[in-house]
């Protein structure tokens, strides 16, 4: 799509289709305010802001950020456009990200040991069983 200002501009299944999910998805982050596409009568158009900040939302979801704090990191960028406040604030979730990635590995390898012992312990019964059977 192309509007009269000669900016690009994307339908929802354009979006959808090149970022490789649903249009409802996209209708979500919308309602959650996240994006907010031009409307000609029912037809969103959306322009390469919003579809900037659409790559942002799916990034952060790989990275672990729920919707509303990369909603607070797009409202700090709108607000300071020299993003000093908005770095620091990544900064800071990267941060808080790191430290839960870091105490879930824990968790997991606790986990495994005790994986591994109970398997351990498994083999050793049927062992066990298997000698006194014969």
């Amino acid at each position: 799509m192309q509007d009269n200002l000669n900016e690009p501009t994307f339908s929802i299944s354009e979006l959808a289709k090149e970022f490789d999910i649903t249009t409802r998805s996209i209708r979500f982050y919308e309602d959650q305010g996240l994006i907010s596409p031009e409307r000609n009568g029912q037809t969103r158009i959306y322009s390469k802001r919003d579809k900037v900040r659409l790559k942002l939302i799916l990034r952060g979801k790989r990275l672990g950020f729920t919707l509303a704090e990369t909603g607070r990191l797009f409202e700090l960028y709108d607000a300071d456009k020299s993003s000093a406040k908005q770095l620091t604030t990544m900064l800071a979730l990267i941060e808080e990200k790191k430290a839960d990635l870091s105490q879930q590995m824990d968790d997991i390898k606790v986990v495994l040991m005790e994986l591994v012992t109970a398997e351990r312990r498994c083999h050793d019964t049927l062992k066990e069983l298997e000698e006194h059977e014969d």
